[in-house]
């Protein structure tokens, strides 16, 4: 069923441009692929919506050997995830219009919850290709940060008609700055004595949470914290 979802993937994306993660793109990749209606919807129940998601996942592998084929050891920890989200786009850049659809796709009220699954999985990806060990609750804020980091970038991108995308990359170290302004803020208030003793409680039962075994179903909010 791998193999199959994949030369349906192959198949669909020409189709993509024109007429979105749509059935009759479906259906057209299936024909183009030699591949039976019945083995198609059996490899893909809700059709196109399975090889969009498919199409993310590729894409969160394709940065994955990106990541490991470069050396980020000389680079500031926030300058590593720059280049992780970087990678990550540019490993969809020739498939920008499929992109684009299946923002769309994922923007309507019955997929957005998946949708949010797949950035949150991207996230996920980026923090555990550059080592993150964390299994408290720092694991669930560097991925919710990220993901809104990541999910910004993606539609500015879209847009983005810059000569290499330059206003994005722009866009990108922005962001990521902001992020810092506010760990920064949290380390000051943690060394300031007396505010740090109206967090104590909250600190207490933030120190209690523990990673889930699998990804978690709804992203929290939070932080990176300054690792």
């Amino acid at each position: 069923m791998d193999d199959i979802r994949e030369r349906l993937l192959d198949a669909i994306l020409p189709h993509v441009a024109f007429e979105g993660w749509s059935e009759a793109a479906f259906r057209a990749a299936a024909a183009e692929a030699g591949i039976e209606p019945a083995l198609a919807r059996a490899a893909c129940p809700r059709g196109a919506v399975d090889l969009a998601v498919a199409f993310h996942r590729r894409g969160d592998a394709r940065m994955r050997e990106l990541l490991a084929a470069m050396d980020l050891s000389g680079m500031r920890f926030r300058d590593r995830v720059a280049a992780a989200v970087r990678c990550r786009l540019e490993a969809a850049a020739g498939d920008r219009e499929a992109v684009r659809r299946g923002a769309a796709l994922f923007a309507l009220p019955h997929l957005a919850p998946e949708g949010a699954r797949l950035v949150w999985g991207t996230a996920d990806a980026i923090w555990t290709a550059l080592g993150d060990t964390s299994d408290d609750l720092n694991w669930y804020t560097k991925r919710a940060t990220l993901s809104a980091v990541y999910a910004a970038t993606v539609l500015y991108w879209l847009g983005d008609t810059s000569p290499d995308h330059a206003a994005t990359w722009e866009f990108l170290d922005r962001r990521i700055a902001d992020v810092m302004r506010i760990e920064e803020a949290k380390a000051r208030l943690r060394a300031n004595p007396t505010l740090a003793r109206l967090t104590e409680g909250p600190a207490r039962l933030a120190a209690r949470i523990r990673r889930p075994p699998r990804m978690p179903d709804i992203p929290m909010p939070g932080s990176w914290g300054r690792r």
